[in-house]
């Protein structure tokens, strides 16, 4: 059995829900703290053995190349400054190869993994989105990674959302369970509310055999009239197993605001520089509020 090496992490939408910032900036770096958003995500993909990424990118995302490439001078600026800390931080992704390609198109998550099949070949591969951070003892993507090695099928990450979110998620029929891993009767995309077979919402992680690139390359339109990769899972799961596994470790959701804000409070009430100040600041705006509501 083949080893998955190879990831590709979409990046081409164009971030309308965080207009006006996403005009001239990726939403992909988008900072949490200090660090962009990709940033989290390659890590993970590093973390989990991927040795080969692609990143789908679109107009206006030249800024991801640019982060991911060396900065000789600030490079050689931080070592004769002595900052080894920071320069550790800047060169945190460099074990890893990043390549990238652009979605000429807007037509979908489909379409732009669609787009990457060159580069990934007959090899099995992941998919990492952007709009979830997981934090795990075992990063989220080696638990999917360690799934397939089990089972040798493409395996889709999920976890439970509340009944009243399902509609913004796809979501697995779940058949037969085995400790986290679910045999999937159906994925569906975004079902209508009250229409969902389960709580189990597809979180932004995969992993596929290559015979996912048969479905995606009929282009069939689904739902927002985009080409849809719950729809090509689907499909594939009518000749194949798909398995769901409902991953250990605590999901940020980044693909929205206030989740993008809440995961910012997290993450710096976990930075040693800015915790103390952080939480007192945090309760005085609570006493403020209080004050203001009597």
């Amino acid at each position: 059995m083949k080893k998955i090496k190879k990831a590709i992490i979409p990046a081409a939408g164009m971030g309308t829900r965080f207009l006006p910032a996403t005009k001239a900036m990726p939403k992909e770096m988008l900072p949490i703290v200090d660090r962009p958003t990709i940033d989290y995500i390659v890590e993970e993909a590093i973390k989990s053995g991927i040795e080969d990424i692609i990143i789908v990118t679109g107009k206006g995302k030249r800024a991801i190349e640019d982060h991911f490439d060396h900065n000789f001078e600030l490079e050689e600026s931080l070592k004769n400054k002595e900052k080894f800390d920071l320069l550790e931080k800047v060169n945190a992704t460099s074990d890893v190869e990043i390549h990238y390609i652009r979605q000429k198109e807007a037509k979908g998550l489909g379409h732009a993994v669609w787009v990457a099949r060159k580069f990934i070949g007959d090899d099995p591969f992941a998919v990492l989105l952007g709009d979830d951070i997981v934090r795990a003892e075992t990063p989220g993507l080696k638990q999917l990674i360690e799934q397939y090695e089990e089972t040798g099928s493409s395996i889709v990450g999920v976890q439970q959302v509340s009944e009243d979110e399902t509609d913004r998620y796809g979501i697995v029929d779940p058949g037969e369970k085995e400790g986290r891993r679910y045999q999937v009767n159906k994925f569906v995309e975004k079902p209508a509310k009250g229409t969902a077979p389960s709580n189990l919402a597809i979180m932004g992680r995969y992993v596929f055999t290559p015979e996912i690139f048969d479905y995606l390359g009929k282009h069939e339109i689904g739902a927002g009239g985009e080409i849809q990769l719950t729809d090509a899972i689907q499909k594939l799961n009518e000749i194949q197993n798909v398995f769901a596994y409902d991953f250990a470790g605590k999901r940020f959701d980044v693909g929205e605001k206030m989740g993008f804000v809440k995961t910012t409070i997290d993450f710096a009430l976990e930075n040693p520089e800015m915790k103390d100040e952080l939480y007192e600041y945090l309760i005085q705006k609570v006493d403020e509020l209080k004050l203001e509501t009597k």
